[in-house]
This record gives C-alpha cells, structure tokens and sequence, in this order.
C-alpha cells in the first residue's frame, strides 16, 4: 500500500537483484508506491514472477534476465527497460553474493567472482544508470551494501571489501553527480534471514548467537529496508546524497 511518499508515482526504477530476498521486497514495495519496476536478475523466471506479483497486485513491472557483470546484458536490460517504460529515474543495486570461508582457505578465482558481482556489477549498473539520467537532469541511486564493509566480517573478508569499496564508490559519485540533480545513497543491512544468510549458516548456530547480541533480539527480515529505500528514492530526500545508513537493529550503531 502506498505510503504517498512524493515523487514517487509513475517513476521508472530498476532494482537488481530482485527476483529474491532484499530486492524482491523492495521491489514490491516500490510497485506499492506507484513506481514502475524493473524486475532484474539473473534468473529470468522468477525476475518475471515478481513482476507479476506487482501487476496482480495493481502495480506496472517488468522482469528482465541480466547479468550484472556483463556490460552487453546490462545495456540489453536497460534498454528494453526504457522502451517499455520510458525514461529511466532510478536504479537499487540489490543485487549480491558471497560464500563464506576464512580467507586463507579462500583462492583468486573465488575473489575474483565476489567482487565481479559485488562491487564491478554495482559499478557497472551504475555508469549505465547514469549515461541515461543526465540527459534527464535528475535521478536517484540506492546501493544495498552491507554493515560488513563498515566493521568487517570474518569469513567474508573479500565481500566485506567490495561492500566498503561500494561505499567509498557512491560517496565519490555522489559528489561528481550533484551538480546534475543526481544523488547517490547506500544502505547497510546488518544480518537478515535470507537464503544468501542460511548459506552462509547451515547450523543455525551463528543466527542463534547474533540474535542474542542484537538489541532487538532478532535478525533483519526483508521486509526492513524497502521503506528506507523509498525514502531515498522520494523527494523528501532530495536534499541528501553521499550518505551511508544501517539498518541492523542496533548490532553497530555510528553517527
């Protein structure tokens, strides 16, 4: 249900990612809003799901196949995007993954995957994003990082790293696209009970021990961090760029 956050109704947005988890979420959320969503992931029939979801639900979406690390698949999405939708106004880079393991048991081809998808995929999606909202005038980027890139994370040394570099990325852009009427957002999501979390935990054991160091008692939930993005995304945020928000139920506070 639309919150009537302004500026959102009718607004083209992509969110990677988002056949799934986090993305799906947010997605869903922005097709509450008014948005008109582009459903991408690298499976194309649950990218397309969820852009049913949106329609059944009353929303406009549409599911496209891309692969965030290759910049033919990124034009191709982003250019049918734009021919069923029209102008684009913002992008979510959602789109994540890792596998756990101590770093010294970690090999180059594995680092090499990590940051194709966390932090070259982001940076890729964003170039094209961008190429298409100056002409425009305006535009919104949020990028899902993680509370991993702000303190660290052991068993994810290489994806803490791109989330850090996504960070220092958008700061980076955010200060070269202002001048543009373009601002550029990350959020940090603390750890939440998604499939990439229950991977990387087939115990249990480590969910049961961080749930008792959260002040909240428990682990992000999906549903969580649509409404900060839409936020970002709305013009009540105009006025702010280069920040970098948490969103883990006090496990790390700053500020």
């Amino acid at each position: 249900m639309s919150t009537g956050l302004p500026g959102l109704d009718g607004q083209n947005v992509l969110v990677t990612g988002a056949a799934r988890g986090i993305g799906r979420a947010i997605a869903q959320r922005l097709g509450a809003e008014g948005c008109v969503v582009g459903v991408l992931d690298l499976a194309a029939e649950d990218a397309e799901r969820t852009a049913g979801e949106i329609v059944a639900d009353g929303g406009r979406a549409f599911g496209y196949e891309a692969d965030i690390t290759d910049a033919a698949s990124v034009s191709r999405a982003l250019g049918a995007f734009a021919g069923q939708a029209g102008p684009l106004y913002a992008l979510v880079n959602n789109a994540g993954w890792d596998r756990a393991a101590p770093f010294l048991e970690t090999d180059a081809d594995l680092w090499r995957k990590i940051v194709e998808i966390n932090y070259l995929g982001p940076v890729s999606m964003t170039h094209a994003a961008l190429e298409r909202m100056i002409p425009e005038g305006r535009g919104r980027i949020v990028s899902i990082a993680s509370d991993a890139g702000r303190v660290g994370s052991s068993g994810e040394a290489v994806y803490a790293g791109c989330k850090g570099g996504v960070v220092a990325f958008s700061k980076s852009v955010a200060r070269e696209m202002a001048r543009h009427g373009i601002t550029l957002n990350v959020v940090c999501p603390g750890p939440t009970d998604t499939q990439l979390f229950a991977d990387f935990d087939p115990t249990g054991k480590l969910a049961a021990a961080l749930e008792r160091q959260i002040p909240m008692r428990r682990l992000g939930q999906p549903g969580d961090y649509p409404g900060l993005v839409a936020f970002l995304l709305s013009d009540d945020a105009a006025f702010l760029t280069g920040q970098t928000i948490s969103v883990s139920g006090g496990l790390t506070m700053h500020g």
